[in-house]
């Protein structure tokens, strides 16, 4: 949220008080002649489409040259969608420069690990540190907002557009400045520095500050703790730009909510967004489904995230998929009723709002073979037929708009600061990977019938009976005290190799592994044990680990070793242990057991703790469970993770209405039932 307001959603230009779900997409009406776009609202009307995004890569055709608008063709679109009653999420459109400014200033241009330059051609060819790129996109944003502002049509600002997708990391000489300053806020003294940088290895201490440099391509593993501070430093470089545009439209508009879309999906990490989330008035994310054996599970992950990096609040889905993408290896298209049950599995884990990429497919330029809710075929489509029938549904579930997410017993939590940190080089394995753990829980959990939240790190731990912390490789002390508290408090963590390693420096906690989470757990490691590739270290669970394994010691009386190895080296020792403390525990998994494997472990855990499904068994992965909470109800969110019709059986509850729903006992393959349950 911004400083000078909480939390805002949309303004809407008409009956702002009547809840409803907003419903619609991307629109490029620049890619169009003009007879195009009354065809355009009026399949929107049909479609039950209430608010586009606007203008997001029209900055050369708005400003063509330096000191030339052509803001007409954007007056008459606006104009005609309040017309037909749609609202505006009006883009700053900052996510690319035209080719004029980086023909005069090229010196705004990315450079590259390895010192090339990133040239134009593509989209986002801009430093974010550069201060020739912000005095030019803070100009373009006023010019909007002086004429915009006051627009009967505009609901929110949307600012440039999936920051730091194709520019996160920016080596120039403006980034090396941007980061030495940073650093100097962060650390004060270049004696600190030097001590939090460990800078007495390798010959690598500094005695000014215009020594130091980014990261940039070097004969041996960079340093790690500046590579660590390079990614948060990055990360913060985006955010202040952010910042800058948000500021400039809270002071000209400061009746408009401002958001920017976050991209809460697969292996894009370079941005903190539990740290961005509190800069916009509502959190906003493109998410894509990910092609392979947990798609249906990533994408409710990262809704699940998502729904908690707006604190519970509802948020806004800008981006994704009808049917298939373009930049896969291989883009297939969505089985039937996959459009309505992604889309409405957002909106369980608290969407309000349900956006496409994009509104009518393009004819040409690199998204072309990219799915839209009108596509080359038209409007007489089975996709604009299942998009209608998805936009009257969302109109039949708008009492949930506004209901926020009821907490689930168990938890995942979250850490960019260990996921950047526990994938850097010079490692004991380079095939470590900290979300795939995280979804590996995720899908256990899934396939045990039993919601869990996935929060940010920083989110109070004291709501849940079962905490799960996978790979948390950076603990800071007020961390480690964080976790024993709840431990201490009746709470029962559970946490994994690689957990508990470094500080926030990424110095190591010393005195044996797993550092700082050592006396919680009552167990040492003196020595890793990642496992090579192919590799297996069987338990006497009849599972079998793969990448990692530990040479436990238990030091600590009452620790329960839950199951051992019974091949490789470590046969006979602790794979898996609990140590019982009060009322609470504090667990350890040595191993990577995939989301199969951890499904014996995770019974224990959750029988420990005292966590049960809320569905009958027979739905247990099969069926996924997510709930909103009303004053008065809730909503219960059942959604078929298979392709197979599913009998639900007598599950109390109201159904819902809509096209896209199921009323029945029966969910058909990839429906969704909303069922209306007293409070």
């Amino acid at each position: 949220m911004t400083a000078d307001h909480g939390p805002r959603w949309l303004r809407w230009p008409s009956e702002p008080s009547r809840p409803r779900l907003a419903f619609g997409a991307d629109y490029n009406p620049e890619q169009w002649p003009r007879e195009v776009w009354q065809e355009d609202a009026r399949a929107m009307r049909h479609a039950g489409v209430n608010i586009v995004s606007l203008a997001i890569f029209s900055w050369a055709r708005l400003q063509p040259g330096p000191g030339r608008w052509t803001f007409g063709w954007l007056d008459e679109v606006m104009d005609l969608l309040h017309a037909y009653g749609i609202a505006v999420d009006l883009a700053t459109a900052t996510a690319s420069p035209p080719p004029w400014l980086t023909a005069r200033h090229p010196e705004v241009l990315p450079v590259d690990h390895d010192g090339r330059t990133l040239w134009p051609g593509g989209r986002q060819h801009w430093r974010p540190t550069s201060p020739i790129f912000r005095e030019h996109a803070l100009h373009l944003v006023r010019a909007m907002a002086e004429r915009y502002g006051t627009h009967p049509a505009l609901a929110a600002w949307h600012v440039s557009n999936e920051l730091g997708c194709h520019n996160v990391y920016d080596y120039s000489g403006d980034a090396a400045a941007a980061f030495r300053a940073w650093l100097r806020t962060r650390y004060g003294t270049m004696e600190e520095l030097n001590r939090a940088w460990a800078t007495a290895f390798w010959s690598q201490a500094y005695g000014d500050w215009a020594e130091i440099l980014p990261p940039r391509l070097a004969a041996s593993y960079p340093n790690p703790t500046q590579q660590l501070d390079f990614k948060r430093f990055s990360s913060d470089a985006l955010k202040d730009h952010l910042r800058a545009e948000r500021s400039l439209l809270a002071e000209l508009t400061p009746g408009v909510p401002v958001t920017t879309n976050f991209m809460v999906m697969g292996e894009t990490k370079g941005m903190d967004y539990a740290d961005w989330a509190g800069e916009v008035d509502f959190v906003s994310n493109d998410h894509y489904v990910l092609p392979g054996p947990q798609a249906q599970d990533e994408l409710s992950f990262s809704a699940n995230l998502t729904g908690w990096l707006a604190g519970g609040r509802p948020w806004f889905l800008m981006e994704h998929s009808t049917s298939a993408v373009n930049w896969q290896p291989v883009n297939v298209p969505k089985k039937p009723g996959g459009l309505a049950r992604d889309s409405l599995t957002h909106v369980a884990y608290g969407a309000d709002a349900v956006c496409f990429f994009q509104w009518r497919q393009s004819a040409g330029g690199a998204e072309k073979y990219h799915s839209a809710m009108v596509p080359h075929a038209g409007t007489d489509s089975e996709v604009f037929r299942s998009v209608a029938g998805l936009g009257a549904t969302l109109e039949a579930l708008a009492p949930v708009a506004g209901t926020r997410r009821r907490r689930a017993a168990a938890a995942i939590v979250f850490d960019w600061d260990s996921w950047w940190a526990a994938e850097l080089d010079s490692h004991p394995t380079s095939r470590l990977r900290y979300r795939q753990e995280a979804l590996d829980w995720y899908s256990a959990f899934a396939a045990a019938g039993v919601r869990a939240d996935v929060i940010p790190a920083g989110e109070s731990f004291e709501h849940y009976d079962l905490l799960v912390a996978p790979i948390l490789h950076v603990v800071p002390g007020a961390l480690a005290e964080r976790l024993g508290a709840y431990v201490a408090g009746g709470g029962h963590l559970v946490t994994t190799y690689f957990s508990g390693i470094v500080d926030e420096h990424d110095h190591v906690w010393l005195g044996g592994y797993p550092g700082a989470l050592r006396e919680l757990l009552g167990i040492r490691i003196e020595e890793f044990g990642p496992l090579p590739g192919g590799d297996r270290a069987e338990l006497d669970l009849g599972v079998a680990g793969t990448l990692w394994s530990d040479r436990i010691d238990v030091t600590e009386a009452g620790v329960e070793v839950v199951a051992r190895y019974t091949s490789g080296d470590y046969a006979g020792r602790p794979a898996v242990t609990t140590r019982p403390a009060g009322t609470g525990s504090a667990s350890y998994v040595s191993t990577r057991l995939g989301p199969d494997g951890l499904g014996p472990v995770l019974a224990r855990l959750l029988a420990r703790s005292g966590v049960r499904p809320e569905l009958p068994a027979a739905l247990a992965g099969r069926v996924e469970l997510a709930v909103r909470a009303g004053e008065d109800a809730d909503y219960w969110f059942l959604v078929n993770r298979t392709d197979e019709e599913v009998e639900v059986g007598e599950v109390a509850g109201e159904a819902l209405p809509g096209p896209s729903l199921a009323a029945g006992r029966t969910l058909g393959p990839r429906q969704v039932r909303v069922l209306r349950r007293p409070a």
